[in-house]
């Protein structure tokens, strides 16, 4: 069964949409030199404008291009949020050159992928970058600027080129590499526009809306971000990082009315001392992916926010489904430019009440969906099928056709015969209230397939018992899905967009609680589901 939801009305627009569509850089030269004065964001140093912004953008433009880089040309840019990096990625846009969104802190092998990949023309880099670079092989003969003041560069410049068409690449953005390594996302203007009014519709954005931005740039949360000035009649206040200690008090101070969620941030935040800064603030909507079922309703309530929660990939302009409806637990329906199918293993299109499916997502409007992963035709071809994109991800239709998401079907463990979801073991584990946060792995079992083995971050000040951890979830759990090991650390491996690092978590047997050598085990009556 088709489940078309929002898109079936989406479907008329596609092609009005399509005609809107004008492309970033067009965007933002016209609104820079019709109303120069209109605020683009808020920042430490001060407002920054669309006529400085613009002016920037060209010289970098123009810099770049006397290098004698050429359109298609790719560009790593290794830089932490600042005015100076703002100014890059928008000159590079204007340039027509292809942005590649580095981690300042990426080393060794993931950046050596990153560079091998993409053969850039140069790389940019802030102060301190340097020895990474120095220690990476894949790096040495190609040209590295670095920018040692973050501020915004004088404007001046004109850059001999017109702006890049929609279609044209505007970056490469490699996915998290949360398993295994990174596949370059190749992502088209039209794609980051598209994100920018998929972040609209979501965020139910209206004109004088100021969102607070905390994302890094080089990651898609950041980088739809930072255009969403272009195409709606909003600003943005721009932080660093996002520092949860502070979060609301900064939120308060710029005047914001939204916020962006991702991975744990919703649980971190409730996790919080409660405070007066609670509900002093402007915000009424948090926007984004990952919010907890068991913490929906509550984060609601104690900061009179709204949360609107939305499933999506990079690969598919970054917001695929939205839900602007308050059921809690669903992702939505999907974005009037997309149509999602469910398809069980053996091919059937799944409806409501069918069980999980992985979620394929298809769409009319040319440019929408990747043109595939940057010089790995293997992984193009796995993703891209005729049926539409495979996403590799779990999801099902409640009865009036909203989406749940079920985690990703690679990102679960053979065990006792059946197949366990990491993100249902641990979303038990980060409601007991001692966890911050809990991540699921496999490893080897003595008999049979997989055993689990549970990561657990305590809370600040807290050293929880695994064992009483352990029976706490046995009654939340069927047999085959509780771990037989705990480990405890201080903190978890995250990317940008707060996704733990599986792959980066400690493989010492030693520093595991086990199950079976406990000297208390739970009685039946406990451990019963």
């Amino acid at each position: 069964m088709k489940q078309t939801g929002a898109a079936g009305a989406g479907t008329n627009n596609q092609g009005s949409l399509q005609m809107y569509i004008q492309g970033l850089a067009n965007r933002l030269q016209d609104i820079a030199d019709r109303v120069p004065e209109r605020v683009f964001a808020q920042t430490a140093e001060g407002a920054l404008t669309f006529g400085q912004i613009g002016a920037a953008a060209n010289e970098v433009a123009a810099r770049l291009l006397d290098r004698e880089l050429v359109k298609g040309d790719r560009v790593v840019v290794m830089m932490a949020n600042s005015l100076g990096a703002l100014a890059v990625i928008h000159g590079l846009m204007r340039a027509g050159l292809v942005w590649v969104p580095v981690n300042p802190s990426l080393v060794g092998e993931p950046l050596a992928h990153v560079i091998r990949t993409t053969q850039p023309g140069l790389v940019i880099c802030d102060a301190g970058v340097e020895p990474a670079l120095a220690d990476c092989d894949a790096a040495q003969g190609i040209p590295v600027e670095i920018l040692r003041d973050r501020g915004l560069p004088a404007g001046g410049g004109v850059p001999a080129t017109s702006c890049p068409d929609p279609a044209d690449l505007a970056a490469i953005m490699f996915t998290s590499g949360t398993t295994g390594p990174a596949k370059g996302v190749m992502v088209s203007h039209m794609m980051l526009e598209l994100a920018a009014e998929g972040v609209a519709l979501c965020a139910d954005l209206v004109p004088g809306d100021n969102l607070f931005m905390w994302e890094p740039f080089y990651h898609i949360g950041g980088a739809q971000v930072i255009v969403l000035p272009l195409i709606r009649d909003v600003h943005l206040t721009i932080a660093d990082r996002f520092s949860a200690s502070r979060f609301w008090q900064d939120v308060a101070q710029g005047g914001c009315t939204h916020i962006h969620h991702l991975g744990g941030i919703i649980q971190i935040l409730l996790k919080q001392p409660p405070g007066p800064q609670d509900r002093a603030h402007k915000v009424r909507i948090a926007w984004g992916g990952g919010c907890a079922t068991e913490a929906w309703r509550p984060f609601e309530d104690r900061f009179g926010v709204q949360i609107r929660e939305c499933y999506g990939m990079t690969e598919c302009s970054s917001l695929t489904t939205w839900n602007d409806e308050g059921v809690v637990g669903a992702v939505g329906r999907p974005m009037p430019w997309f149509d999602i199918d469910l398809r069980a293993e053996d091919g059937r299109i799944l409806g409501p009440g069918e069980g999980r499916g992985e979620i394929v997502v298809r769409s009319s409007l040319s440019g929408a969906i990747t043109q595939g992963y940057f010089r790995n035709p293997e992984a193009t071809a796995r993703a891209l099928r005729p049926e539409g994109f495979r996403t590799g991800d779990l999801g099902s239709w409640d009865a009036e056709g909203r989406l749940f998401f079920h985690g990703r079907m690679t990102d679960s463990v053979r065990c006792k015969g059946e197949n366990v979801s990491a993100f249902e073991v641990e979303s038990v584990a980060a409601r007991h209230p001692q966890v911050v946060d809990a991540a699921m792995v496999g490893v080897k079992a003595d008999i049979g397939e997989n055993d689990i083995l549970l990561f657990i971050q305590p809370q600040p000040g807290h050293s929880p018992d695994p064992a009483e951890i352990w029976q706490w979830m046995a009654r939340q759990l069927a047999p085959h899905q509780r771990p037989r090991y705990i480990a405890l650390v201080p903190d978890f491996p995250r990317t940008p967009s707060q996704r733990i690092q599986k792959h980066l978590l400690p493989d010492d047997p030693a520093l595991r609680w086990d199950r079976l050598s406990a000297a208390a085990l739970v009685t039946p009556q406990e451990a019963r589901p």
